[in-house]
């Protein structure tokens, strides 16, 4: 390696130049208004060049809708469609939503085959149905084909553009069709090229690196890599973990019912869908129901939280009912009410950890919906040795703090009790919901919470007024 010219020139990014010492003063947003106010196209072109995939977002997401209007229609449609690139797909979906059918269309056209079905499958029906009328009908005939499938199918996930030759080709054809082709085929994977008889069936795949010491009158078929392992279709997410898992390869065919080649999956497809599920999931167990920017309209963020709150708050009226029934016991034992939160959030940790484990091992398809059983009592193994160490050290807490061994029993037992309760629900009832067709990752955490809450108030209070006379 040469070293660096010491005279040499620092070179410094458009974007750099622009940035100020102090980042939080740095505001990419208002020179990006400044250029789309202007009209300046190939400024604008060369500024978002020059910004980060996250600065591209964060900038775009200062801009009102007008001026994300102009900056895709400013940009020649391949540039508009690397910007879209960068940005989240409901982020995505928000700035074509605003352009007309031909314009988005030319941009759509720029993207790949997966691209292009995840964001139309982001815009609503007669939006997307405009964009794939101004498209050319084979392109979106293809395009309407992979959105019949969804995300966490192969189907959603695989890619069309691909090296794809018909197993008779010799391999100077082959070698002359990509030369002439360099400039399409820049963009796909070439490290395999598929191979398929006359009726589109995979047969075969065919490494690139093979192509280089074949002799050029020689059939592809040859060299070729018969019977290649492929998927179908409709195979979900967790199996398509499951096979990268046991496989390192960097992409798969996918084929239909008859073994025609329809695309590949890679795998950093796959590792970017199961992180955006797991995203997914734990957003849904926050009460976030769909993805949630906060450029998204104000009354459409605030309903849907609502819709997980509202319900939230009668689970937890019902859980205050108990106090109320007990209020008197309350009253006569008021350090009762020190300990009433702890029971509570302790079981609710413990429960959500059967939680986590059981969405995992459902999505991993380690266990069944039907496992019920087999969960409840590995949960109820580990909740007893939890529980009952978790009690011991509360009540010893309770006796040091009260100087009334009775408080200790009380609130010991009761966290004890309300542990084994907590991970008995929380591993069961994703189980339960997933067999009857609901989203375990939506109803899971609310109602563990207020069953746990519920329960662990009714153990304190109610031993605690059997004892009364003991604890006063």
């Amino acid at each position: 390696m040469n070293a660096p010219e010491l005279n040499a020139p620092e070179t410094t990014s458009v974007a750099n130049l622009d940035k100020p010492q102090d980042e939080a003063d740095w505001r990419p947003w208002e020179r990006l208004a400044e250029l789309v106010d202007s009209g300046d196209g190939e400024g604008l072109e060369d500024y978002l060049s020059n910004l980060s995939a996250s600065d591209q977002a964060l900038s775009l997401s200062r801009l009102d809708e007008e001026h994300h209007t102009a900056v895709l229609t400013l940009l020649p449609a391949e540039e508009a469609a690397e910007v879209l690139r960068h940005l989240s797909e409901t982020q995505a979906a928000e700035l074509v939503d605003g352009l007309e059918a031909a314009d988005a269309a030319a941009i759509v056209h720029e993207m790949s085959s997966d691209e292009q079905a995840d964001l139309l499958g982001d815009l609503d029906d007669e939006q997307a149905e405009s964009i794939l009328q101004a498209l050319p009908p084979e392109e979106a005939a293809s395009v309407r084909e992979l959105a019949a499938y969804s995300d966490d199918q192969a189907g959603g996930l695989l890619v069309r553009e691909i090296l794809r030759f018909n197993q008779k080709s010799l391999v100077h054809e082959v070698i002359t069709t990509l030369s002439e082709n360099a400039e399409e085929f820049r963009d796909y994977d070439v490290q395999y090229a598929y191979l398929t008889d006359d009726d589109g069936k995979l047969v075969g795949v065919l490494p690139m690196r093979n192509l280089l010491f074949a002799r050029r009158t020689d059939p592809v078929a040859d060299i070729m890599i018969l019977d290649p392992l492929s998927i179908t279709a409709s195979m979900p997410l967790d199996e398509l973990r499951d096979f990268f898992d046991a496989h390192h390869f960097l992409g798969v065919p996918v084929v239909d019912d008859q073994n025609k080649l329809l695309g590949v999956v890679h795998r950093n497809a796959v590792d970017y869908e199961s992180t955006r599920a797991a995203e997914s999931d734990f957003l849904k167990s926050q009460g976030i129901i769909g993805e949630e920017l906060r450029t998204m309209p104000l009354w459409l963020r605030s309903r849907r939280r609502l819709s997980w709150l509202s319900i939230n708050i009668l689970l937890n009226i019902g859980a205050a009912a108990v106090i109320a029934v007990f209020q008197e016991t309350l009253s006569q034992v008021i350090a009762l009410a020190v300990f009433l939160p702890i029971i509570s959030d302790m079981s609710g940790c413990s429960g959500n950890q059967a939680v986590a484990v059981s969405m995992r091992e459902l999505s991993l398809g380690l266990v069944r919906p039907t496992e019920m059983l087999l969960v409840w009592m590995k949960e109820v193994s580990v909740g007893l040795i939890n529980g009952t160490v978790l009690g011991l050290l509360v009540a010893i807490v309770a006796v040091i703090w009260n100087g009334n061994p009775y408080l200790g029993l009380v609130v010991g037992f009761a966290l004890c009790a309300n542990t084994l309760i907590a991970v008995s629900i929380g591993g069961t009832v994703p189980l339960l919901l997933k067999r009857f067709g609901f989203d375990p990752a939506v109803a899971s955490g609310p109602l563990l919470t207020t069953v746990t809450d519920m329960c662990g108030f009714f153990l304190v209070l109610g031993m605690a007024t059997v004892l009364l006379e003991r604890l006063v």
